[in-house]
């Protein structure tokens, strides 16, 4: 089981919908299990890192099937550090992504950047419920 297109947009504009909503210019990327983006978008004003940030907040919360606020405490272990530098430096270790499942079963994560980290973690939720 996958994400379709059709779903990561549905994802995408409730994230957007609500970052509006409570006054934050940020990027939403929603991603497969491989960390591979299916739908990113860095809003009007955002600033030029914060897609970026919210790719590797998903690609943790994809490849982990946790939270990436679960994970955050241990970025800086031996393994997670490794696990890093593996993928490039792109994993970011910190609030603001959530899991994708469908029947139990992981198939990606949406990642958000650019307001707080609590901000960024309910704007994902908000693009998850969409489903």
């Amino acid at each position: 089981m996958a994400i379709t297109l059709s779903e990561a947009q549905k994802m995408l504009d409730a994230a957007l919908t609500s970052a509006s909503a409570i006054g934050v210019k940020g990027s939403i990327c929603v991603v497969d299990t491989q960390g591979i983006p299916l739908a990113l978008a860095r809003m009007d004003g955002a600033r030029f890192f914060t897609a970026d940030v919210a790719h590797g907040k998903a690609m943790v919360s994809a490849f982990f099937g946790q939270p990436s606020a679960a994970l955050a405490e241990r970025a800086s272990t031996p393994f997670f550090s490794s696990f890093n530098q593996m993928n490039g430096g792109r994993l970011f270790f910190v609030q603001g992504a959530v899991p994708v499942t469908q029947n139990e079963e992981l198939v990606g994560a949406i990642g958000v950047s650019g307001g707080s980290a609590q901000q960024d973690e309910d704007i994902a939720k908000a693009g998850l419920e969409a489903l």
